[in-house]
C-alpha cells in the first residue's frame, strides 16, 4: 500500500473542512434563501427581506471608520452597553454561583435546610424580578446588573452544586489520606470534577443572561442598550431596525455561545483526557 503524498493531506483536510462546514450551514442557507424569495413576492412592509435587514444592520452598526473597528457611534452607543451589562451580569452569577454551589454540594446539612429555598427560587421566572429590582434600585445600569445577575445565578448554582456532590468519595478518601488540606482537596479533586457540570450551567446562564439585558432595557426610563433601540425603532415604526435588533440578538446569541463551546472544549480536554486514560 503507498501512502498518500504530503501535498494531499493538506487538501484532503481542507475539503473535509469545507464539506463540514457545507453540511452544517447548507439548512440555514436554504433559510435564508425562502425567507428572501418569499418576503419579495409577498412585498408586506411587515416582514422586510433579509438582504434589506443586513443593509439596515451595516448602515446602523458595521459602517464605522476602521480606527473604530467599523464599529459606528450607535454600535458604540448602544450595542457596546448592552454587551458590557451582560459581561458584568454574567460573571457576578458566576462568581456566586459557583462558590454557593460549592458549599452545598459538599454540604449535605446545608443542602437539606436550603433546598426548599432554591427550589422556590429556582422556580420564579426572571422577568417577574426585574419590577422589584426597579423599585428597591431604580433604573440604570445597577439595576440591570443586579437582575441579569440574580437570574443567571441559578442554573450555575445548582449546577455546581450537582457536580460537586457528585465527586467519587473514593478520592476524597484518597486524598485525606495523603493528608491534603481541605483547600487542595477542593482545587484538585472537586473542582475539576465538578467543572462539566458548572460549564452546562454557564451554557443555561447565557442564554437568561441575554434575555434578561433585553428585556431589563425594554423598560421606561433606559437610555440605551439594544433593548432601548428596539423600542425606540418600535415607537417610530421603523421596521427594518426592529428586525435588525431582532437578528443581532440572535447572532450574539449564537458568537457567544460557541466561544463559550470551544472555551469549554479547552479547558476540559485536560480532564477529558485523564478521564479516558483511566477508561484504558
Amino acid at each position: 500500500m503507498t501512502a498518500a503524498a504530503p501535498g494531499r493531506r493538506p487538501a484532503a483536510a481542507a475539503l473535509r473542512g469545507l464539506r463540514a462546514v457545507g453540511r452544517r450551514w447548507v439548512v440555514p442557507m436554504i433559510a435564508i434563501v425562502g425567507w428572501e424569495l418569499a418576503a419579495r413576492r409577498a412585498a408586506d412592509v411587515f416582514f422586510p427581506p433579509p438582504s434589506r435587514i443586513a443593509d439596515r444592520m451595516y448602515d446602523l452598526w458595521f459602517s464605522g471608520p476602521a480606527a473604530h473597528l467599523w464599529l459606528t457611534s450607535d454600535a458604540i452607543g448602544n450595542v457596546l452597553p448592552s454587551l458590557g451589562r451582560m459581561a458584568a451580569g454574567l460573571a457576578g452569577a458566576l462568581v456566586a454561583g459557583v462558590t454557593l454551589g460549592l458549599a452545598l454540594g459538599r454540604s449535605a446539612r446545608v443542602r437539606a435546610y436550603l433546598d426548599p429555598l432554591l427550589q422556590f427560587g429556582r422556580a420564579v421566572p426572571p422577568p417577574t424580578l426585574v419590577p422589584v429590582f426597579v423599585v428597591l434600585m431604580h433604573l440604570g445600569t445597577p439595576m440591570q446588573i443586579v437582575s441579569i445577575a440574580v437570574s443567571a445565578l441559578w442554573p450555575i448554582l445548582l449546577n455546581t452544586a450537582d457536580g460537586a456532590r457528585s465527586v467519587d468519595p473514593l478520592q476524597i478518601a484518597i486524598a485525606r489520606v495523603f493528608r491534603l488540606s481541605a483547600t487542595d482537596r477542593l482545587l484538585r479533586i472537586v473542582v475539576p470534577s465538578a467543572l462539566p457540570k458548572i460549564f452546562a450551567g454557564l451554557r443555561l446562564s447565557l442564554s437568561l443572561a441575554l434575555i434578561l439585558m433585553v428585556f431589563s432595557e425594554l423598560l421606561p426610563g433606559t437610555a440605551d442598550g439594544i433593548g432601548f433601540e428596539l423600542t425606540d425603532a418600535q415607537s417610530r415604526s421603523d421596521l427594518p431596525t426592529v428586525w435588525s435588533a431582532i437578528v443581532l440578538l440572535g447572532i450574539l446569541g449564537y458568537l457567544l455561545n460557541t466561544l463559550l463551546l470551544m472555551l469549554e472544549r479547552r479547558v476540559l480536554r485536560p480532564h477529558r483526557a485523564a478521564l479516558g486514560g483511566i477508561d484504558r
